[in-house]
């Protein structure tokens, strides 16, 4: 798209070094192709012409007028003590009324030269106030020489709309316009991506046409014209790359893995205390198709907090194991991997115990792998895998490591895959002799154009249902500033949770050891009105504290977080899970996968610095059991904020899918694409994810019968370069989300 042969010329041959590097350095802009792709951000309308009788304030005008007189006036002042500083006054009539043009400094000696009295030309500007008497400072203007340009030329300079640019301190907008028209003849040259059928279906303009149109726009519809054309670009370019990443696993072997009649699966659907939700059997239908065939699943599993994906998973590797292979999960951190090992190994009894004296008829072994395990735990675990002893492993990404041989590996499910990049799912998938079947997990759920923009390479199967007798969680907003007795209500809510035989969570956006670091903590402040508010966000090391001498004061309070050893986290998740801690202070390590059927309560401190997703996350972690669940964000931010309209949503609704879109709408989107973390410039530059759900959803069609009918693009050039152009520079981690 970006990169097309013709526009590959580099601009310091075209605009000269010094330009070439500040564009170069600034907006990562290197060929003619790739400022021909800068697009304008808006576009301000120089104004119907007006007469000078009647000049709106602090607004852009255009006048066409004749110069009365105009002066040169010395005069000192800082920057010129000694008297140099020029000012040039011009004074211009329409027969209306009269109007004053001031230049300042070396901007006045062009306007010096060419505005003499007498002098017919158009002037553009802001109006603004002077000594009590209207005046346009700097104006824009265009002599009009003769008659013979006439009204023609005035209308059509007063009504031309004038393109602002994403620029920099280094480069003003207008000379990035002056740029782009040196460069703009090249737009010409441009091979157009998008298949001929395809666009004469669509009523679409030719690249070259889109390119001139988006920067010099003759009319508003010549905008709407090249945006509508810049964005299917866009959509169907990236969704050809995902097509092809199908396509190109599609053709890769696998082995079909079918569940035996009477295994390992059997068993352990008889042993199940409750049946399964029409969406759980549905998912497990789409799941069990899949690893039937003789090419690697690719499926993307969106399940609401609680909604029961880990059963489903785990069905999926006991069907694996059943077919004589075996199946890894990949947890993102050792606590969660800790935490899936303990309730897989309970939900299966003694079907985990292969191997064991009292292990059941089918049973298997399933191993734990983390990276902090003693050594000979850690052998032990290596030679279960290399024998295939362990039909089922679960662990951190200590699994991917070289030394880490499998006996057969039929298939690899990823939780919470924005932890994992693409990289790391190729290498875990190099340790099958054929690749294995793939299951991404995501809790936090995805609007479907998000999905299909990320996950773009994967099917999608969604959980939307809670199972049965999972309990409703209320929660309010806590106004700790306004309303001091609120918070203080709060703590006694916790207290009775606990009286009545519950437990509850407090979470803390920081640790407060004496590690933190300024940078990290600035880089916390969520919003603006953070930075009004200087406070630094609460710590779990101050707060658990504060707590346990006074409002939690008798009740056993206990923390847990991020720097703390692997060995001390497990054992303090061990004694909350038993029901020995009343009170766990913590930071978002519970955010994912931690399973306390008996915590009821959450208290969520500072609540406007956490993202709305990662709230509902947290949210998540109560309600669990059969007794109802309670959250509460506590936040100083004032009513009318940004900060407390989000809380106000998340505690309005348990809709995961409505959450994430209003977090969509108030992010930027490259947040959500994982740019923000890559430091690559985003590859939309005018297509939104919410608001162009149906162009996204059309060119993934469009994009998949193209692939189908030629994989290779032979017969589209066009399109084929405009992929290496988005494949090449960082985008792949646009196609990450890594």
């Amino acid at each position: 798209m970006d990169l097309v042969p013709a526009l590959q010329e580099p601009l310091k041959k075209v605009l000269g070094p010094a330009t070439a590097k500040v564009m170069a350095e600034h907006l990562g802009l290197h060929t003619v192709g790739d400022l021909l792709h800068h697009y304008p951000r808006r576009y301000e309308e120089r104004g119907q012409l007006t007469h000078l009788a009647d000049l709106p304030m602090d607004e852009h005008v255009t006048v066409v007028a004749q110069v009365a007189d105009a002066r040169l006036h010395t005069f000192a002042s800082s920057k010129a003590p000694r008297g140099k500083g020029q000012r040039l006054e011009v004074t211009i009539t329409d027969g209306s009324g009269r109007l004053q043009l001031v230049f300042f400094g070396n901007g006045v000696h062009k306007p010096h030269k060419e505005l003499l009295p007498g002098t017919r030309a158009m002037f553009a500007g802001k109006v603004s106030v002077f000594n009590r008497r209207l005046q346009l400072a700097h104006p824009a203007y265009e002599l009009l020489r003769g008659d013979t340009e006439g009204e023609e030329t005035v209308e059509s300079w007063a009504g031309a709309l004038i393109p602002l640019y994403p620029a920099t301190a280094k480069l003003e907008s207008w000379k990035l316009a002056k740029a782009i028209q040196t460069v703009l003849p090249s737009a010409q040259e441009a091979v157009d991506p998008l298949p001929d059928s395809l666009r004469e279906g669509r009523g679409l303009v030719s690249l070259p046409e889109a390119l001139i149109k988006i920067h010099r726009p003759h009319t508003k519809a010549d905008i709407e014209d090249a945006r509508a054309r810049l964005k299917w670009d866009e959509a169907f370019v990236l969704q050809v790359a995902l097509a092809r990443r199908r396509h190109a696993e599609t053709q890769l072997p696998a082995v079909p893995r079918k569940p035996g009649r009477d295994g390992l699966l059997t068993a352990f659907d008889d042993r199940l205390p409750f049946t399964l939700t029409d969406g759980q059997q549905k998912v497990s239908r789409e799941i069990f198709d899949d690893l039937a065939t003789d090419h690697p699943m690719h499926r993307l599993l969106q399940g609401e907090v609680g909604s029961g994906k880990t059963l489903v998973a785990l069905r999926a590797m006991l069907a694996v194991v059943d077919s004589g292979g075996q199946a890894v999960m990949l947890a993102p951190t050792e606590v969660l991997a800790q935490q899936h090992h303990r309730s897989v190994v309970e939900m299966m009894g003694e079907l985990a115990e292969g191997g064991m004296l009292g292990g059941a008829e089918h049973a298997t072994k399933v191993v734990l792998l983390t990276g902090s395990m003693g050594a000979a735990a850690r052998r032990h675990a290596l030679l279960d895998l290399a024998t295939g002893e362990a039909g089922i492993v679960i662990g951190t990404h200590a699994l991917i490591e070289d030394k880490v041989q499998f006996h057969d590996l039929g298939l690899v499910v990823v939780d919470e895959q924005h932890r994992f990049g693409v990289e790391q799912r190729d290498a875990l998938r190099g340790k099958g002799k054929q690749p294995p079947h793939l299951l991404v997990m995501t809790a936090t759920p995805i609007p479907r154009t998000v999905a299909m923009t990320v996950f773009g390479d994967l099917e999608t199967s969604v959980l939307d249902q809670l199972p049965a007798g999972r309990s409703p969680i209320a929660s309010h907003v806590v106004p700790a500033a306004d309303k001091p007795h609120f918070l203080a209500r709060a703590w006694e809510r916790v207290r009775e949770e606990v009286s009545g035989g519950h437990q509850a969570y407090v979470v803390c956006p920081r640790i407060g050891d004496e590690d933190d670091d300024p940078k990290k903590k600035a880089a916390q402040r969520a919003s603006p009105e953070d930075d009004a508010e200087k406070r630094p966000p609460l710590a779990v090391l101050d707060v658990a504290g504060q707590l346990a001498e006074g409002p939690l004061q008798g009740l056993k309070v206990e923390v847990l977080h991020g720097r703390m050893q692997p060995d001390d986290k497990d054992a303090v998740m061990r004694r909350f899970a038993a029901g020995e801690t009343d009170v766990l202070v913590a930071t978002t390590v519970i955010e994912v996968g931690v399973n306390v059927p008996n915590a009821t309560a959450m208290v969520i401190m500072d609540a406007d610095r956490f993202g709305v997703s990662q709230l509902h996350q947290l949210r998540g972690r109560v309600g669990r059991g059969s007794a109802p669940g309670l959250c509460l964000l506590v936040s100083e931010m004032p009513e009318a904020s940004a900060a407390r309209q989000r809380l106000n949503a998340v505690a309005s609704t348990r809709d995961g899918f409505e959450l994430s879109r209003i977090d969509l709408e108030q992010r930027r989107e490259g947040d959500v694409l994982g740019q923000a973390q890559s430091g690559a410039r985003t590859s939309l530059r005018v297509l939104a994810v919410i608001e162009d759900e149906e162009i996204i959803a059309e060119a993934r069609q469009e994009a998949a019968a193209v692939v189908a009918a030629d994989p290779e693009l032979t017969g589209l050039p066009g399109l084929r370069t405009a992929l290496e152009a988005l494949l090449d520079e960082e985008r792949e981690q646009y196609l990450e989300m890594g």
